[in-house]
């Protein structure tokens, strides 16, 4: 399973500007993150870049992104960690930003080791960005679940592997939500209108279009 950027960016928070420019090394440090699927057209992020951006994106509302272009090419190029950055937990606390593990946390902008953390947070979990609430990544909505295991991580329907948006796309074309169970047994009112509300909500994603160019008269 891949994510266009728009479910890309729908699940982790992130705009689809800022996942452009994520993508691209800037004129001093490399990219914050490249997709791993496909990095060029049609651009398709993996469900471990979706829970890397979470944790891009919960940093930037602590940090700058020069100072997590920095921290990140610490992470890389002088500590040589060269997994996806999907296995580090990073944290920032307004004044730099610190490479979590066991017993001991890196700052990464300062260089410096064996710093306390005691306030962690789950990346997974919920959290809201500029006044926007983000839902947690594995149950974006009460019966709306992503589960790597099925479907290669599409959000389906909880319990079931029926895709949300075949669901929503059936309500959005007229057919009750109480009698979607005629299509999908095994989905309920309840969670066809879940699905629904979630489809809107990635939606909200979609660039805004470009006014049309006003006929030649």
């Amino acid at each position: 399973m891949s994510y266009s950027p728009k479910l890309a960016a729908a699940l982790s928070g992130a705009t689809l500007r800022q996942l452009a420019h994520w993508r691209k090394a800037d004129t001093v440090r490399g990219a914050v993150l490249v997709p791993e699927v496909s990095a060029t057209r049609p651009v398709l992020y993996s469900f471990r870049d979706v829970v890397a951006l979470r944790t891009c994106v919960r940093l930037r509302n602590d940090a700058s992104l020069q100072r997590i272009r920095r921290a990140l090419d610490t992470l890389r190029d002088d500590l040589r960690e060269r997994e996806h950055l999907s296995a580090y937990r990073l944290v920032a606390d307004g004044s730099t930003i610190y490479l979590v593990e066991p017993g001991q946390a890196t700052d990464l902008v300062r260089r410096k080791a064996n710093v306390v953390i005691h306030d962690m947070v789950d990346v997974l979990r919920s959290f809201y960005r500029d006044g926007r609430h983000i839902p947690d990544l594995l149950h974006p909505r009460e019966r709306v679940t992503v589960d790597p295991a099925v479907r290669g991580g599409t959000p389906v329907i909880k319990g079931t592997r029926v895709p949300y948006d075949e669901v929503a796309a059936l309500v959005r074309d007229g057919v009750p939500a109480d009698r979607i169970s005629q299509f999908y047994p095994s989905v309920s009112a309840d969670a066809a209108r879940d699905a629904v509300d979630f489809a809107d909500y990635v939606d909200s994603y979609e660039p805004p279009r470009e006014p049309r160019e006003a006929a030649a008269g």
